[in-house]
């Protein structure tokens, strides 16, 4: 196992990160573990001793009810995979998957250590349709401390990390942060309805203008600033590709916008069957205490991997200043944390019973 010796010199420990990059595209579990088996492999071959996998990265990523039919338990597939790597490759390694937890399932984040110890940290909001598949973190307090043999690391996933009150209640205790996450460009996507016709994301009026580029912030400069806030290095691995997925309740979904832009009532009538295709958010990257990105990498590079050395500070940070507002307008989370997973909780509740009902 790899130990650290924290020495007393102003720029602290140097650890070694790796964050992996695959695409978003759902594939079978067990294709996507052999293709994520490689990478972490060889990262952990280039010196990195905490490793980090995207969001879902076990399934890909997509808001179809297939989903419910993925999820696995925590003595399942892909942690006992991820137990393994980390031991036998002495390294800890970070995903997230969607993990069964009595009657509910979760978005869990877990990173594993070469001795076997764990930590799990559950996706706190869900975004938009996601909520159809995974319910919202049922754990109090709602963060989540990893006290390693690296140092302590603090969770995120994903959309969390543009609510400021998770990285606040984080502040002055730890040494890093490790954030997993899978981030559709919602801002330039497409609509495609299967009775023909197609809308961009800009035509579908005045909500859908104001919050288009709030994904792109929020994975870009709000991260950075809230980085530099907390005065910790920070890892962000997520995926990369097109993606291309069925959008359920299409038509509330749509009835909601409609609401500054009643010319979409129109569409209505075939909105229950359509589907939606956008580019990822290129932001796999690894910043040090400053915000400053050490390494990153492109939508067009693929499934790879970064590796960077940070240094830990010998004692934790505390902010020394106010902290940075998001920058994301209101309208993002209303329809993000609020309207949207409203709709879809039913669906969440329907996907559940079908797969009891198959147990």
């Amino acid at each position: 196992m790899p130990q650290v010796n924290r020495s007393q010199d102003q720029s602290g420990q140097k650890l070694s990160i790796a964050a992996i990059q695959m695409f978003a595209q759902p594939s079978p579990p067990e294709e996507r573990l052999e293709r994520a088996d490689i990478l972490v492999e060889q990262a952990a071959g280039s010196g990195a001793m905490l490793v980090v996998l995207p969001e879902l990265f076990n399934t890909g990523y997509s808001f179809s009810a297939n989903n419910h039919h993925l999820v696995e338990t925590i003595d399942g597939p892909t942690a006992s995979w991820m137990a393994e790597n980390a031991s036998r490759l002495g390294i800890h390694l970070a995903g997230t998957f969607m993990l069964l937890d009595k009657e509910d399932t979760f978005n869990s984040l877990l990173l594993f250590a070469p001795d076997g110890r764990q930590w799990r940290y559950d996706k706190v909001y869900p975004w938009g349709w996601e909520r159809g598949s995974y319910r919202a973190s049922a754990q109090q307090p709602k963060i989540t401390i990893a006290s390693t043999d690296l140092g302590d690391i603090d969770l995120l996933i994903c959309w969390d990390s543009s609510h400021l009150n998770l990285w606040k209640l984080y502040a002055g205790q730890v040494d890093m942060m490790l954030i997993s996450s899978c981030s559709p460009n919602i801002g330039k996507s497409v609509y495609h309805f299967r009775a023909g016709g197609q809308l961009a994301f800009e035509d579908m009026g005045r909500s859908a203008e104001i919050t288009k580029g709030s994904v792109a912030h929020v994975f870009g400069p709000l991260i950075n600033k809230q980085v530099a806030w907390l005065g910790v290095p920070a890892v962000n691995a997520t995926t990369c590709g097109q993606l291309e997925t069925d959008v359920p309740q299409g038509r509330l979904t749509l009835l909601g916008f409609a609401l500054s832009a009643p010319r979409l009532l129109k569409y209505l009538p075939v909105a229950n069957e359509f589907s939606m295709s956008c580019d990822l958010i290129p932001e796999c990257k690894i910043l040090d205490a400053s915000g400053k990105v050490l390494a990153r990498l492109s939508n067009q590079d693929g499934e790879t991997y970064i590796q960077a050395d940070v240094h830990l500070a010998t004692r934790k940070p505390a902010p020394q200043t106010r902290q940075p507002d998001s920058g994301v307008p209101w309208q993002s989370y209303f329809f993000s944390d609020t309207f949207i997973p409203m709709v879809m909780k039913p669906e969440y509740r329907k996907g559940m019973q079908k797969w009891e009902r198959k147990q």
